[in-house]
């Protein structure tokens, strides 16, 4: 019954935002009516429209909301008793309202949390355990999300044309949050947060069959379906991280590969090249070698330099200088982070000690790497790999950095 309010939840929301406007309101009365599903369904039996029910239930709560007197009551509950259809036509503006949560007026955490609550049918306690932080933070980032939709004067309509692809990026941009957080949590006791992670594929494919002829939209997809295919061998019996060079193949999610692999393939072939269209390759690459020994870094690291062309950012220019070691060693990828950090972004991040130490391991300078795993465990906020990190120090010889 979960999956079915979640799946649901969207197709609510901008079925009454549509009828009744208001989508502060409309959100508050939707997430009444899912509660108030959660609650009767499994007592009463499911209802045979269950759309239509949330649809009714929460048009109603919203009525309630803006109801002040008893002559006023009477003409409200006339007009509902018109208004509610029996029949719910098959309509999905499930894209609307996911261009409605990234709108730009907001803040890139807003959108997510937004996002997660609007489009993804997640409540806000299940929000705040997945991202470690506060009910009540939660709380304020969505009804401050609301509030400057509203002073923006935003409609529920999708962007005007001219306005499209920056705020198809937007949507891109939280999607690949929402999927990053849950396939490396940056904090606490878990690598995985598998809920996030989960329901940034399902919302991707949801756009992907919207938006079928984006490229972007088919290579975050391909990237999300790629990287996730790894998870089952991300950690070993003791819930600690295993390198990729490390990891048990045969366990990854070959469904997922070939999917993946296939939908980046197709991509390549018909759309203007992106950022996720690349990414998603270099994960094929990696996905593609059977054992570690075979994973072609002359390839991956002519994808990371055109990457660098078309969205350069700090993380790019680590995970490139990773390639660039193991194609022309470990003292040409050292002269280059070093003048990598010249870049703000890089000051302090743990990543970039553990990609130090992994380097001046490959160079033989044991001391050297101990000292930078110690230093990257002291900074990182994840618990896994702040272990991983520890345990590198004791015995500084992997060939791999720290697995993402």
């Amino acid at each position: 019954m979960d999956a079915l309010l979640r799946e649901l939840a969207p197709q609510v929301l901008t079925a009454v935002v549509r009828r009744h406007g208001d989508f502060d309101a409309c959100e508050d009365a939707v997430q009444e009516a899912l509660l108030a599903a959660a609650t009767q369904w499994p007592a009463q039996g499911m209802p045979d429209n269950p759309k239509a029910w949330l649809i009714t239930v929460a048009s109603r709560r919203r009525t309630e909301q803006w109801r002040s007197e008893t002559a006023r009551r009477r003409r409200e509950s006339t007009a509902f008793a018109r208004d509610v259809p029996a029949d719910v036509p098959g309509v999905d503006d499930s894209l609307t309202l996911l261009f409605l949560c990234c709108h730009p007026a907001l803040t890139s955490s807003s959108q997510v949390a937004l996002t997660l609550r609007a489009v993804g049918g997640l409540t806000t306690a299940e929000i705040a355990r997945a991202f470690l932080v506060p009910e009540s933070t939660v709380a304020q980032r969505i009804s401050r999300a609301k509030a400057k939709i509203k002073a923006a004067g935003a409609t529920f309509a999708m962007p005007p044309p001219d306005q499209r692809p920056e705020r198809l990026s937007a949507v891109l941009h939280v999607l690949y949050l929402i999927f990053n957080e849950g396939y490396t949590a940056s904090a606490g006791e878990s690598l995985h947060r598998v809920e996030l992670s989960a329901e940034a594929i399902r919302l991707t494919r949801q756009l992907r069959a919207r938006l079928p002829s984006e490229g972007e939209v088919a290579g975050l997809l391909a990237l999300m379906l790629l990287t996730d295919a790894r998870r089952p061998a991300r950690l070993d019996d003791s819930g600690m991280p295993v390198p990729l060079d490390e990891q048990d193949r045969s366990l990854w999610n070959r469904e997922q590969i070939a999917e993946g692999d296939a939908l980046i393939t197709d991509t390549l072939a018909t759309a203007p090249i992106g950022p996720y269209q690349l990414q998603a390759a270099i994960a094929a690459v990696h996905d593609g070698a059977a054992r570690p020994q075979d994973t072609d870094w002359r390839e991956i690291l002519t994808l990371y330099e055109l990457l660098r062309t078309v969205s350069p950012g700090p993380m790019v220019t680590l995970n490139r200088i990773v390639a660039v070691a193991m194609v022309h060693g470990p003292t040409a990828a050292l002269a280059e982070l070093d003048e990598a950090l010249a870049d703000p972004a890089l000051a302090g991040h743990y990543r970039v000690d553990a990609v130090r130490a992994h380097l001046l391991a490959q160079a033989g300078d044991a001391a050297g790497a101990r000292e930078h795993y110690e230093l990257a465990a002291r900074r990182t906020s994840s618990e896994p790999e702040r272990r991983y990190l520890i345990t590198k120090a004791a015995t500084p010889s992997s060939a791999e950095p720290p697995p993402r």
